[in-house]
């Protein structure tokens, strides 16, 4: 309903002030915003600008020409209007720029959720309109009725409320700096500069430019009622001059009440209504001088020096206040001329008007410095470097898919524990789902590059997998590429599958850094690939698999873990070795997170997919795990069911025994041999002692690979100078 009476009322003082063409204009615009639905594909880039001011000038200058400015130098941004934002967006960008934003139950939301993420939240304001202490000095809101002044105010309040929740603040003048400085722990100035398009239509203008060498113009760009006040500073001034002067003419373009001092000049005073940003350059060649007064004021003080730049693009001399941005831009005689008593303003103003040289050479050499200093291309550097000096680390891991299994659930941690340490992190999915992933760490955020695209700057992109590393390799904004080898993938393939040797060719980049969760993937990467292998020991979350203890009366639940698809994980044998046991002695239970069961299994409990928050339910309830993987990275399932209390009888394999030792903590048995495993099984059933050491010794090895021992370690790893 606010919104309503904003719109209504923002409707009615456009129409007063600046006629039913400009309320039109602004109003179709406004709609397109609202109503035109955005292109379906998504894009992840680096800064999105959320606008919250229906002002078509100062959105052009604090969101389109900083969107220009961050493109000149390599940032990827885009913008929405406030009431057009919504939650998903969070996910698509690296930073967020508030612009006049006032606070929403949406933007308060999506602030929070930003920061969850550990990314970097800013506010652009261009005018002291955040608090009632700076607006109060602004004459105009006198003549507003209480509920306009009421919605005037609540816009204030609410621009504030943002403000407070940002982390750094971007400005136009240090004056503006100074008092931001109070909300947020830093801000930066950005001046408003002019867009590559307003210099186009300016140099067009100067070629059709045609002034009457008998008339001398000056102009006053009033843009809105609100500045009555600043033109009857210099009104003494002008009726002096054109009494002097019978060949000065003033030109009004916009808003303005003639004061009645002005009226006997009425037939030398000309008007142009209000007109939009493409069409101004035009009006401003056909002046002479441009004038640019301003009250002494704090809220004054804080504005732009746009009238200067705008009036310099076209070789217009200003005469302006010596307040604020003008006095720190403009260099007095030489590219414009600084006025501090009504003295100063005749001087200059009769010096101008007697003087066309001198008019030529002021607005040459606004013209000149301008176009170098005070353009988008020219001057986004610092913007560019401020914002991106501000964001934290940003890691990137390019999935195959997001299907649960013990490799995507170490990338996760990783993920999660980057968070922890304040790193942006997220996954690409390289398959069509981009579902955010929660789980007990957090939400992780989940792009697919197969349904929208990437196209921003990323410190680390690693690839998990050997289908993944050449996405990794041919994405140009990376500062660093790395590839977690979690296994040896050449063996995936069977003999004769080409892909065998595109894997095997994954080991052999110079340009990569290469991590692994396991000591025999590292001993082969160093020895047979002579790559250098950043190592980062696989853990384990131990509260997330809560001890059980086991009392093996009753049936004796027997547990079989793997993939019934793929040939290494041999799961075939598992059951091999099952279908031998007493039925009514041994319960069988199967976990597979992609294949399922084969005709001739035999289950009485198949459990698919289980979310792995749910997992350790599923090994609490069992008493023996039986785990006959031939290759291995890292074999989770031993460690986890350890972790609940249970036994486990394990083929050994190069990702297993890194930390299974037999009679220690598990129970060995050689690959292939059925009649080993069945009297391993039928030993830990009968032996309680037996079973109380492994179990003993199961809990110190899950203590000491306890995530909170690594997680210093992941972080130096991927963000490591």
């Amino acid at each position: 309903m606010a919104n309503i009476k904003y719109i209504l009322t923002k409707s009615k003082e456009t129409y007063r002030e600046e006629g039913l063409k400009s309320l039109t204009f602004k109003s179709v615009r406004y709609l397109k915003k609202r109503l035109i639905p955005k292109n379906e594909k998504k894009v992840y880039k680096d800064v999105l600008f959320i606008n919250g001011c229906t002002l078509p000038h100062p959105s052009r200058y604090r969101v389109d020409h900083q969107i220009e400015q961050l493109l000149a130098n390599g940032l990827t941004a885009d913008f929405v209007f406030y009431e057009q934002l919504n939650l998903e967006m969070e996910k698509y960008y690296r930073t967020f720029v508030f612009f006049r934003c006032p606070i929403t139950d949406t933007v308060k939301d999506f602030i929070e959720k930003a920061k969850l993420q550990n990314k970097v939240i800013f506010y652009d304001i261009d005018d002291l309109v955040f608090d009632k202490s700076y607006t109060k000095t602004i004459k105009h809101l006198n003549s507003l009725s209480k509920e306009e002044l009421d919605l005037y105010y609540d816009g204030v309040k609410r621009m504030g409320d943002t403000l407070r929740k940002c982390d750094y603040a971007i400005t136009t003048t240090p004056t503006l700096a100074k008092e931001l400085k109070k909300y947020v722990k830093e801000v930066f100035i950005n001046r408003n500069v002019a867009s590559e398009k307003m210099v186009e239509l300016s140099l067009r203008a100067l070629k059709n430019k045609t002034l009457s060498s008998d008339k001398v113009v000056i102009g006053y760009l009033s843009g809105s009622i609100t500045h009555n006040a600043d033109f009857e500073l210099i009104m003494p001034t002008i009726r002096s001059i054109m009494e002097k002067h019978s060949n000065v003419y003033l030109k009004v373009v916009g808003l303005l009440d003639i004061p009645e001092e002005l009226q006997s000049f009425s037939d030398r005073i000309l008007f142009s209504p209000f007109t939009s940003w493409m069409n101004l350059p035009e009006v401003i060649a056909s002046l002479d001088i441009n004038l640019a007064p301003l009250e002494v004021s704090i809220f004054n003080e804080a504005k732009s020096e746009n009238k200067w730049v705008e009036a310099a693009l076209c070789k217009v001399p200003t005469v302006a206040s010596d307040v604020g941005a003008f006095h720190e831009m403009i260099r007095d005689g030489e590219d414009g001329f600084l006025c501090a008593t009504p003295k100063d303003w005749e001087r200059v103003l009769d010096q101008l008007v007697s003087n066309c040289e001198t008019r030529e050479r002021i607005g040459l050499n606004a013209h000149r410095r301008v176009i170098k200093e005070n353009v988008t291309t020219y001057t986004g550097y610092p913007l560019a470097k401020f914002i991106t000096s501000k964001l934290p680390k940003t890691v990137a891991f390019v999935l195959p898919t997001t299907n649960i299994s013990g490799g995507v659930n170490v990338i996760l941690k990783h993920c999660s524990i980057l968070k922890k340490y304040g790193v942006h992190a997220f996954i690409i999915n390289s398959d069509h789902p981009n579902d955010n992933i929660v789980n007990q760490d957090g939400e992780i955020n989940v792009i697919s590059n197969i349904k929208d695209s990437i196209d921003a700057k990323i410190d680390v992109m690693v690839a998990s997998l050997w289908t993944t590393l050449d996405y990794v390799l041919q994405y140009p904004k990376v500062g660093k590429r790395a590839y977690l080898v979690q296994n040896y993938e050449t063996d995936f393939m069977k003999f004769g599958d080409f892909s065998k040797l595109t894997a095997n060719s994954t080991y052999s980049y110079d340009d990569v850094q290469y991590i692994t969760i396991s000591k025999w993937c590292q001993e082969w990467l160093e020895t047979k690939y002579e790559r250098v292998v950043s190592y980062i020991p696989n853990g384990i979350r131990p509260e997330q698999f809560p001890y059980k203890k086991r009392n093996f009366s009753g049936k004796i639940k027997i547990l079989v873990e793997g993939n019934s698809d793929d040939y290494y994980k041999n799961v075939d044998e598992s059951f091999r070795i099952v279908e031998k046991l007493d039925k009514e002695k041994y319960e069988i239970h199967f976990l597979s997170y992609q294949g399922t069961p084969k005709k001739w299994y035999y289950v009485d409990k198949f459990m698919h997919r289980v979310p792995y928050d749910q997992v350790s339910e599923v090994y609490q309830n069992a008493d023996i795990l039986i785990k006959s993987s031939l290759l291995e990275s890292f074999s989770y399932p031993p460690l986890e069911m350890m972790a609940t209390g249970g036994c486990c009888v394990v083929v050994p394999n190069d990702g297993n025994v890194e930390y299974l030792k037999d009679q220690e903590n598990c129970l060995f048995y050689e690959a292939g041999n059925i009649e080993e495993a069945l009297k391993k099984i039928e030993v830990l059933s009968r032996d309680g002692k037996l079973r109380e050491k492994l179990v003993k010794n199961g809990q110190q090895t899950v203590d000491s690979r306890n995530w909170k021992n690594i997680e210093k370690q992941i972080v130096d790893t991927y963000i490591g100078e």
